[in-house]
């Protein structure tokens, strides 16, 4: 073998071996991870999911907009910087963010078209472009530009390129914050506005569930960006102590106590008999069996964790026109005479779920996820939720949120100390109303009073510009999604009153751009 060949041939077994390497350190951290949390989760329920689309969605067919097609979107990237708030030479660094860009009904350069901007939240950017409606449904009224960009640490924009090796490494996870993403929205925001020659364009911000937060918290800090904001089912009380800790699954018991009093008894009954048939000799086999779980179980707490999940978001995404949360009351309703209660409780998984060979336990929680894995982080530095179970009238077994414990988890997993004060001490909360009264304006608060989130949604006008628009029926993030014929007539009119606010926002500024133009021409 020539010099040549025996040095081709080491780089090519080094570079396998480094391959090799960094696989299984990949495998490792998630290992450790899922492992770490198995260990320290005990008996406290997994806190439900935000996002603006339902989990499921992604098995279901696509969505769209009669007017939106893959050809109408274009893909950016951004070379965004990782720290806006130091001057530290790390914090120079770039990442690759992305965002996506809709130029179809722009009325055109120099025009002053308005741009609707979609703030991406705790997961990947793709389903939101057909999976959110609001901006292609409402461009031609405006003519306008529409953007949708992605938050850091998920999807495509990650920095140093792995999300697992961002999450291991504590320095650069500490650039994972939500301040740290509105800034990202901000540059961005500015760079379009600089290359569509579009500077006295007014913007719109638009976001659901944390990324409905993230649009109300963008208006509050940047308004001399965003004109106005859309945050859609956006919990922004449910920090701190600003809403009831157990509000969440109050409204989850009173949704399924309207929809069958038989189907919110039973479920209120099955978790006795969940410990009962557990506490038996082989009682996880029999559990197992009768759930057909993937995996057996090893403690009967990981079933009770999937069917919270379950009802939990059913309830929160009870959309119409196929209202999830009646399918899975008319599996439990419905199960042939003389079923048990347990196997009512399972035709209600199937029902919903689909009949599957085997159901896996960590459908709902799954530690391999990239919103899990982030936005498991994101709860353990500052966005953290009081969310619990309540003692009284509950279908639910009673389990108070416990920041302690809580605290003690995210110690294990993270090594951080969580921040429960941190949101309302930098965006504020507390006497929301008064403050707000004195300088806040164009935000619409938009909530569904089905969806759990709204106990910790705006749900009051606080000034003329600043406004709560909900409807009775509705649930999470609803308004935000596509246009459909079957849509009942109380969700039109909740979109139509939301477009009306934002058009007049948009009237204002071009009354006032004209007036003070003229100004300076004097």
């Amino acid at each position: 073998m020539s010099s040549r060949n025996r040095i081709e041939t080491f780089f090519l077994h080094r570079n396998k071996a480094m391959d090799f390497y960094r696989h299984s350190l990949h495998e490792l951290f998630l290992f450790s991870l899922i492992s770490l949390f198995c260990v320290i989760s005990g008996t406290q329920f997994s806190i439900p999911r935000l996002g603006a689309l339902r989990r499921t969605i992604r098995s279901e067919p696509k969505i769209t907009s009669t007017l939106v097609s893959n050809k109408d979107f274009e893909t950016f990237f951004y070379s965004q910087t990782l720290d806006h708030f130091n001057y530290k030479p790390e914090s120079y660094t770039t990442f690759p963010q992305r965002y996506v860009v809709n130029s179809k009904y722009i009325g055109g350069a120099n025009t002053s078209s308005p741009i609707l901007v979609y703030f991406g939240a705790e997961e990947a950017l793709d389903y939101d472009l057909s999976g959110i409606g609001f901006l292609t449904d409402n461009a031609p009224r405006f003519k306008a530009l529409l953007v949708y960009i992605e938050h850091r640490f998920y999807g495509k924009s990650i920095p140093f390129g792995s999300r697992e090796a961002a999450l291991r490494n504590a320095s650069i996870r500490g650039y994972f914050t939500s301040a740290q993403a509105i800034a990202d929205y901000a540059a961005i925001i500015l760079h379009i506005k600089k290359t569509f020659f579009a500077k006295n364009s007014p913007v719109i911000v638009i976001g659901g569930s944390y990324g409905g937060m993230l649009a109300a918290w963008f208006r509050l800090k940047y308004p001399h960006i965003a004109l106005g904001a859309l945050a859609s089912s956006a919990p922004i009380l449910y920090f701190d102590d600003l809403a009831p800790k157990v509000g969440y699954y109050a409204i989850v018991t009173k949704d399924f106590k309207e929809t069958s009093e038989s189907c919110y008894e039973t479920i209120r009954n099955s978790w006795d008999e969940i410990d009962r048939v557990a506490s038996k000799t082989n009682g996880l086999s029999i559990l197992s069996m009768k759930f057909k779980t993937c995996e057996k179980l090893k403690r009967s707490f990981d079933l009770k964790d999937y069917l919270d999940s379950l009802y939990s978001e059913v309830a929160q995404y009870d959309h119409p026109p196929t209202y999830p949360l009646n399918v899975v009351c008319g599996g439990i309703d419905g199960a042939p005479g003389g079923t048990d209660i347990l196997g009512r409780i399972f035709a209600g998984v199937v029902a919903y779920m689909g009949n599957k060979s085997c159901y896996d336990m960590n459908e709902f929680n799954h530690p391999t996820d990239e919103t899990y894995m982030g936005w498991k982080w994101q709860t353990c530095s500052e966005m953290v939720m009081p969310i619990g179970h309540g003692n009284n009238d509950s279908m639910f077994p009673p389990a108070p949120f416990n920041l302690n414990r809580f605290i003690r988890k995210c110690k294990s997993l993270f090594g951080v100390q969580p921040q429960p004060h941190w949101v309302t001490t930098y965006y504020g909360g507390h006497d929301l109303k008064l403050i707000l009264h004195g300088f806040a304006s164009n935000i619409i608060f938009s909530n569904g009073l089905r969806d759990p989130y709204s106990s910790g949604g705006v749900l009051e006008n606080i000034s003329d510009s600043v406004v709560a628009v909900y409807s009775a029926n509705g649930s999470h993030c609803l308004d935000i999604l596509p246009e459909k014929n079957s849509d009942p007539q109380w969700l039109v009119e909740q979109r139509k009153t939301e477009v009306q606010i934002i058009q007049c926002w948009i009237s204002k500024y071009y009354t006032d751009l004209l007036e003070f133009t003229d100004r300076t021409r004097v």
